[in-house]
């Protein structure tokens, strides 16, 4: 395929362009967020992909979308970006850049106070980070499309096959952060919140309550291990706030990691469940695309917090 000849290099305002106009999907939007024209904004688009020897975006009715190509191609301008962003501020003085950081995630509070630490700890006097709490199937279409770059799920011998041959078809990778024993989180007025351990069988008569997936309400895209287990009295929600108020009001449990931040949630306790399984959690990324720095020091943050409970990361 034909490539740009000499002289005829890529910019860096062409690849600053190109990383607003694939956030935001369109390339109007891009041109008012950047403060040029559309018409200026679409003619560097054109010639930036005369230059790159590829097509870069599928363009429709409904705005423009990356195309393969688009997305490994944006993952390398990120990372050009940044680099002269760095050389500019260290030797020509200039302050820091706007950050910018999409994160989708299954309904974790260690990943809220990850958040929590990396914003405060960014140093930019301008940022824009996004925090998505949602479904398995929109975490995974998310970080496809890089409306995030990063998402954080979890894996178990029940659904491993299914999500691998999803994140495969995506051209993503899971990194695994740690191995966590399932607990219960029920409120702490619950009768069975001061036990050491709990069963199966003490579950029977209390509320399951799951977070709904919508569309996609497969048992291999549940966020609970064991969804194939049937349950006397069912509640699904679609956030967090919901699911502790249901905790507290009905005495209701749902199953997770065991890892909960008493800063976020003081009401609520983890109790060990006493079942043969392990609950892998990890982030989720393009196999092509290396992460950028504000990524990185977000999954740094997300080790710091989790060793911070005792739990053993895996390395």
């Amino acid at each position: 395929m034909a490539r740009g000849g000499a002289g005829n290099g890529i910019t860096l305002q062409q690849l600053r362009y190109f990383i607003e106009v694939a956030a935001e999907g369109s390339i109007s939007a891009a041109a008012d967020l950047l403060y040029v024209s559309q018409p200026t904004m679409s003619a560097a688009m054109k010639d930036l992909e005369r230059r790159a020897g590829r097509a870069l975006f599928t363009r429709s009715t409904r705005g423009i979308t990356l195309t393969a190509d688009g997305t490994e191609f944006l993952g390398y301008a990120r990372q050009v970006v940044e680099q002269a962003e760095l050389l500019e501020q260290r030797y020509l003085g200039r302050p820091p850049s706007r950050r910018l950081l999409g994160v989708s995630a299954q309904h974790y509070s260690f990943v809220v106070d990850a958040f929590v630490r990396m914003v405060r700890t960014s140093g930019a006097a301008e940022y824009e980070f996004s925090l998505r709490e949602t479904r398995t199937w929109d975490i995974i279409e998310d970080v496809r499309t890089l409306r995030s770059e990063i998402g954080i799920l979890y894996r178990n011998d029940f659904n491993r096959k299914v999500v691998d041959k999803l994140l495969r078809e995506a051209g993503l990778g899971f990194t695994p952060l740690f191995l966590a024993t399932p607990h219960i989180f029920v409120a702490r007025t619950n009768r069975l919140a001061g036990r050491e351990r709990v069963t199966l069988d003490d579950l029977e008569e209390l509320p399951r309550l799951t977070f709904d997936q919508g569309a996609n309400n497969s048992f291999y895209f549940a966020e609970e291990i064991l969804s194939t287990r049937s349950s006397k009295q069912d509640i699904r929600v679609s956030d967090r706030a919901t699911i502790f108020n249901l905790m507290i009001g009905l005495g209701g449990y749902t199953i997770s990691t065991g890892i909960i931040s008493d800063d976020l949630d003081p009401s609520i306790v983890a109790v060990p469940l006493d079942v043969d399984e392990r609950i892998e959690i990890g982030w989720i990324g393009h196999t092509s695309i290396p992460l950028t720095g504000q990524a990185e020091r977000f999954v740094a943050e997300m080790r710091e917090v989790v060793a911070g409970f005792g739990v053993e990361l895996v390395t």
